[in-house]
């Protein structure tokens, strides 16, 4: 597996995990994920699979291209803003790489993306 691809798979983890601690905490899914999370699992699930930088991506939060709908897009921020500070207890590793993806330079790719939305009078 390449690294690009194993920074993949530990973006997926880290989002699982953080909507995970969420629905514990919030909504008292102890074992399994409330309807709600669970929707918003496979959702983010999908919108990762489909990701246009595929092996370049950057963290969603610093990425030119926005896949996630806007009130999907309300949701993951809303559980990662209550999540994210607790990851370094639960998951300090996933939570410290996941800080060091997020100060990674965008890839000539997604830079290119960025400046032609930049261009077009599109913020991304």
């Amino acid at each position: 597996m390449t690294p690009a691809r194993r920074r993949i798979e530990r973006e997926w983890k880290t989002i699982q995990s953080m909507i995970r601690l969420y629905c514990r905490s919030l909504h008292g899914g102890r074992k399994a994920l409330c309807t709600e999370c669970e929707g918003l699992r496979l959702y983010a699930e999908k919108r990762l699979e489909k990701c246009p930088f595929a092996e370049e991506k950057p963290t969603c939060v610093k990425c030119p291209v926005h896949c996630y709908e806007a009130a999907m897009r309300e949701r993951v921020r809303q559980v990662m803003r209550w999540a994210g500070p607790r990851m370094l207890l639960r998951h300090p590793v996933l939570a410290l790489l996941h800080l060091r993806d997020e100060r990674r330079p965008l890839s000539e790719k997604a830079e290119g993306v960025s400046e032609r939305l930049r261009r077009q009078g599109r913020t991304g």
